[in-house]
């Protein structure tokens, strides 16, 4: 790693692009689903850093509390400005400190995820007393620089000396020498202006190129919101409410919600693609969508700004989940649906539209298929929203709501594994589909593959004794009875619509199988925890509606004694995608589940341990 380097961070600016926002919180205080962009910020570059320098002028005494109740509060050393200096100014103000050595300079108001180190590496290696962090970015294409990278401009400032050159945007992050502070007078001053006069007293200002990184600047209300929405897709969630938040169990919700610190609703509101900040009210019966909420301000905003700010705002990006396929919204005037790509000559393609249609047929709430192109391998659905049965458990709710909507979760499981599996042959695709022996084993082969070996870099001296644990309990499921199952019957899966009925996606990859692996994949969900009574009062509601339906077969003692399997074949299914998706695919956020998943199958297989022994080592040991 580069030698730590001191980092001035400038925070006095009034955010004036911001108002009304800014009225109540200054700039760098901005949450990001809970978190400050300063404290975003501060965390990404402390690895970096010696000290870090910061000015303050707006809000001062808002950001200086912030900062004493910080793990910063050590490292940071302040620079008061009354007048404000300017970018130049606060640069100049703080000489005492940036003159120590090489000096990085970021914005904060910008949240980006450029390599940091190697900014400072191309710096320390050039002979530049300034290097611009710089990229590709339209809108903000102001920068002039030559066929060597050397700025040679800013705006329509340009110094003629060099022949062509081309545009692009300063991210608001450089590493600069201690040398350039000479060029900045007391006072106030801009940098940009000093830039300029470097470049005329011969001195060379270089500039690194991270186009294709991740670059937001919230310095709008559209830029801030499209920021939120961007972490949490990041971060693989819809739905963030803070710990003090208050009334989102009353609240519809669809899209992504946002309810900051203290932020409250009263009954009957109706939020979709909003955020509320911190300390905002909403009254009774008051419909929200595309909006940021403060105390006493709404700033309506279109979709496309929020969700896709640089495409077509009727067709925007949807979903993070671990699939391979692509979904978009389609608006047409009011109404929307939903595109799903799945690329020419895929199989998941053929059985998504058959199953659709027989299982719409015997009443199971999937979304209805609106428009057909085989040929290109896609199809246009109902919108059901973007609220999951994970997304709604994200607001704390009473033990008898969550046991009404799991009930509801539970009868299309029960639909499943009686109506649909008694006219199974009327679905070729379904019967043709088994999860067996063969499919049981790829299971935990992919847990092994990807979990033990991938993430946790495990290796066994023996893996025969493994192996033959793991043949012994695929022999042990797959002689379990067997109906239709969905396969993948966790929270995610299940979409909330605002008269909280749940209905199902994702079920192309249904199969015949034991249905306890359905009822181990909901209610034992690495997504959310159940209370283990609640669990035991859902698993008797499934066997009484199992029951009173007169399902074939069915027989309680012989489903409950299948949970066990299931359920330790269920865990490493889901730590196998867990690891895949996040190490192969890159969607990180699937670590986050991993702790839960691991507790899980550590906990089952405590239960089966003298049956299962070398599969209860591996397990012990992660």
């Amino acid at each position: 790693m580069a030698e730590p380097v001191n980092i001035f961070i400038p925070a006095a600016g009034l955010g004036e692009r911001l108002r009304p926002i800014t009225y109540e919180i200054p700039k760098p205080l901005l949450p990001i689903a809970g978190r400050p962009v300063l404290a975003i910020i501060l965390e990404r570059l402390a690895c970096h850093a010696k000290r870090f320098g910061m000015n303050l002028h707006y809000r001062k005494d808002d950001l200086q509390a912030w900062i004493e109740s910080s793990a910063f509060r050590e490292g940071i050393v302040l620079f008061p400005e009354e007048p404000l200096l300017g970018t130049g100014g606060a640069l100049k103000n703080a000489e005492g400190l940036l003159s120590e050595g090489v000096f990085l300079v970021h914005n904060s108001d910008v949240l980006c995820d450029m390599d940091i180190e190697r900014l400072i590496e191309v710096h320390r290696s050039s002979e530049n007393v300034v290097t611009l962090a710089v990229h590709d970015f339209p809108d903000f294409n102001t920068i002039a620089v030559d066929g060597d990278g050397f700025l040679r401009g800013v705006g329509v400032s340009l110094i003629h000396d060099q022949g062509e050159t081309r545009r692009v945007a300063f991210t608001g992050i450089a590493a600069y020498s201690p040398d350039f502070l000479k060029f900045l007078p007391k006072g106030v001053s801009s940098v940009v202006d000093a830039w300029l006069y470097a470049l005329k007293s011969g001195m060379r200002i270089g500039t690194h190129d991270v186009s294709g990184c991740y670059w937001s600047d919230i310095g709008t209300p559209s830029a801030y919101a499209a920021a939120v929405v961007e972490a949490m897709r990041a971060d693989g969630e819809i739905v963030y409410i803070h710990s003090t938040a208050r009334g989102c169990r009353h609240v519809a919700m669809d899209g992504y919600v946002v309810m900051e610190e203290k932020s409250s609703a009263e009954h009957g509101v109706s939020l979709r693609n909003c955020i509320l900040l911190p300390g905002s009210r909403l009254t009774a019966g008051g419909s929200f969508e595309n909006s940021i909420i403060g105390p006493a301000f709404e700033i309506p905003l279109k979709e496309g700004e929020m969700l896709s700010p640089s495409g077509d705002g009727n067709i925007i990006p949807i979903g993070s989940g671990g699939s391979e396929r692509k979904y978009y919204r389609l608006r047409e005037g009011k109404r929307s649906s939903v595109l799903v790509q799945f690329g020419s000559g895929s199989e998941d393609f053929d059985r998504h539209i058959a199953y659709t249609d027989f299982f719409r047929r015997y009443s199971v709430p999937v979304p209805a298929l609106l428009r057909l192109d085989r040929e290109r391998g896609e199809a246009v659905f109902e919108d059901l929203g973007d609220l999951s049965l994970y997304g709604w458990l994200k607001c704390p709710r009473s033990v008898e709501e969550t046991l009404r909507l799991y009930r509801k979760v539970l009868d299309i499981a029960v639909t499943m594994h009686t109506d649909v599996t008694d006219h199974v042959a009327e679905c070729p695709q379904l019967t043709e589909k088994l999860f067996d022996y063969d499919h049981l084993r790829w299971e935990t082969g992919y847990f092994g593959e990807n979990f033990v070996l991938g993430l946790r870099g495990m290796r066994m001296k023996d893996s025969s004794l493994l192996e033959k644990d793991l043949h012994l309990l695929a022999r042990k499921a797959d002689s379990l009875p067997k109906t239709v199952i969905h396969r993948d019957f966790q929270s995610q899966n299940i979409m909330v619509t605002k008269v909280e009925i749940p209905r199902v996606i994702d079920y192309q990859g249904a199969r015949i199988g034991p249905p306890a692996y359905d009822i181990a994949s909901l209610l034992w969900d690495p997504y959310y925890r159940i209370q283990e009574t609640l669990r035991e009062r859902l698993l008797d509601y499934y066997v009484g509606r199992m029951e009173a339906k007169g399902a074939s077969g069915f027989d309680e003692e012989t489903f409950r004694s299948a949970l066990l399997p299931c359920r330790l074949q269920r865990h490493m299914q889901a730590l196998g995608a867990y690891a895949f998706l996040s190490v192969v695919k890159g969607k990180r956020y699937f670590l986050k589940h991993v702790e839960e998943g691991v507790r899980l199958l550590k906990e089952d297989i405590e239960a089966a341990r003298e049956e299962y022994p070398s599969l209860y080592e591996v397990a012990s040991q992660l």
